[in-house]
This record gives structure tokens, C-alpha cells and sequence, in this order.
């Protein structure tokens, strides 16, 4: 099976962990790789199918929220030859022919000027959040009642800010430094917003199987307006478990890149570059995990 680790196409807007995008004058071309990333590193594999499903399912979920808020994506490009009748010319001077890699793993979207606050909101205490909850009590300047167990479901859901960092770790913020950064008005209307697609998008996973444990978005400004963009609740964003094998008390069975990073802390990496390769078998999980969460989603295979 073919992975795509780079892509090179003309006018590179920007290269993220996994995501690259080019601009196309008015709009951007934004292509899901099947690069994975660990505590803010990139692996020197990739994942089988993990673009597509990034792609394809964050596509999924603009379309399904675009009710509550509205967001970047214009077009899914299901077919490079479409991509190269419509926007060929509009890339640089000459005709160009984009690669067939393009079809499924890329979309069409608006230009927006990014919000540097990725804004997580917790539906349950995992991850990053239980550990700090074991030892202070709390989660960034939330502060929790005693006794919750791991995995446990909060009363109500909780927004955890972090910095988005352009390299490097993103680093928590509390909701006065976001106030500060960006304004009260919009903290709150981006606060609003973050639990409205988390609370639509955990009651439609569950009847589906799956519980979204907890996600982070990324927002941006459109002629002063504010828009999703980037990724949407995909396995790379959230915390998908198997609702049939929930229970509290323990870390739960996953379709995310749980299993990516429970291998590399056991391997005893430092979590510093480079990364360590993962082994086949870490690899096909996780790919399988990922086609999984999007087939119990939308009910479709990818």
C-alpha cells in the first residue's frame, strides 16, 4: 500500500505536521498526508489511508456542523482530473497537472486569517488531563472535585486552551490570557461555539458507537467572521473509545493514535527529535483504527 510522506506541488502556503497547503490565489489547496506526529514530533513513518480518512471525515463533520458554525471548506476533491479542469491555470503561469495523490486526501478551502488558540474541549478526565488532575486537583485553572477516576465523565463539558505554536509544544492558556490574546467578545463567542460542535458531535458518535472523549479545533477570521478550519473531530484531533467497552476507572480501548503514543512512552523515547520507527504491527493497528472510526461514523467504508 502507497503512503504519501511529502507532497511538492507549486506555490507551498505552508507545511504542517501532516498537512501541506498551497495557495491557489482566493483559496488554498489543503492536502492530508499520511504523516502521524507524536507530542509534537513527526514520525519518520507514515499510516496507510490516515490522509484519506483525515480528510474524508474531517469533510464529514463541516458538512454535518455547518448548521452551529460555519467554516473553510469549499470543495472535497474526489478526482484529480476535476481539480486540473477547474484550478490547473490558477496554480502558476503555465497549465499544470496536479497528481492523482490529490483525489480523497485533499479539499478545497477558504483563506482565513488563523486564531493562534487551539481550543479543546474535555467531555471526560484522559490523557494530559488526568495527569494533571492526579496532581494538582484541576486542569489548567479549572478546578475539579476530589475523588474523579480516570476516564470519568465530567457533569459538564470543560474548555481547556492551549497556545498554538507554530514549532514547538503548545502550551495551556487560561481563559484570562485568551481574553488578553484575543479579546473577551470573541473568547466568548469561540468558547460558545467549541461546545456546541462537541456536544452535537458526542451525541451523534454515541449513537454510533463511539464516545468522543475529548477534541480540539482550530478557528479563524473570514471578512471578520469566525469560521471553523483545519481539521474537524478526526482520529488525529480527538479521543474516539469504544462506547460497548467503556468504563471508568481505567484508560480505554481507542480508534485514535492512542496506541502511536502509548508504544513510543513504553519504547522510553524522550519525546525530543528524532522519532523512533514504529513496528508493522503498531502501524497496521493504527491504520485500522482509523478506517474503523470512520466507518462507524458515517456508515461508509473508506
Amino acid at each position: 500500500m502507497e503512503l504519501l510522506l511529502e507532497t511538492d506541488l507549486p506555490n507551498l502556503y505552508r507545511r504542517g505536521k501532516v498537512r501541506d497547503t498551497y495557495d491557489m490565489g482566493d483559496r488554498l489547496l489543503m492536502i492530508s498526508t499520511d504523516r502521524i506526529s507524536a507530542f509534537d514530533v513527526v514520525l519518520p513513518c507514515g499510516i496507510p489511508d490516515k490522509g484519506i480518512v483525515l480528510n474524508q471525515l474531517s469533510a464529514f463533520w463541516f458538512e454535518k456542523t455547518a448548521h452551529l458554525v460555519p467554516n473553510h471548506l469549499l470543495e472535497v476533491v474526489d478526482d484529480a482530473e476535476w481539480l486540473n479542469r477547474v484550478y490547473g491555470e490558477k496554480v502558476c503561469v503555465s497549465y499544470y497537472s496536479f497528481p492523482p495523490y490529490v483525489a480523497r486526501r485533499s479539499m478545497i478551502v477558504r483563506k482565513a486569517e488563523r486564531i493562534d488558540i487551539e481550543c479543546v474541549v474535555r467531555g471526560y478526565l484522559s490523557g494530559s488531563a488526568w495527569a494533571e488532575y492526579k496532581e494538582r486537583g484541576a486542569i489548567g485553572d479549572i478546578h475539579l472535585p476530589p475523588g474523579l477516576a480516570e476516564s470519568e465523565k465530567f457533569p459538564e463539558p470543560i474548555f481547556t486552551p492551549t497556545t498554538k505554536a507554530a514549532t514547538g509544544h503548545d502550551e495551556p492558556v487560561s481563559l484570562d490570557d485568551m481574553k488578553g490574546l484575543i479579546g473577551e467578545g470573541r473568547t466568548r463567542e469561540i468558547v460558545e461555539k467549541s461546545m456546541a460542535i462537541y456536544r452535537y458531535a458526542l451525541d451523534f458518535a454515541l449513537e454510533r458507537g463511539i464516545i468522543i472523549a475529548d477534541t480540539k479545533m482550530e478557528f479563524g477570521l473570514v471578512d471578520g467572521e469566525v469560521i471553523l478550519i483545519d481539521e474537524l473531530l478526526t482520529p488525529d484531533s480527538s479521543r474516539f473509545w469504544d462506547a460497548a467497552h467503556y468504563e471508568a476507572g481505567r484508560p480505554q480501548p481507542s480508534f485514535d493514535k492512542q496506541p502511536v503514543r502509548d508504544w513510543l512512552v513504553q519504547s522510553g523515547w524522550n519525546k525530543e527529535p528524532p522519532a523512533p520507527v514504529l513496528p508493522p504491527d503498531v502501524i497496521e493497528q493504527t491504520s485500522k483504527r482509523y478506517r474503523e472510526a470512520y466507518r462507524r461514523l458515517t456508515g461508509k467504508e473508506i
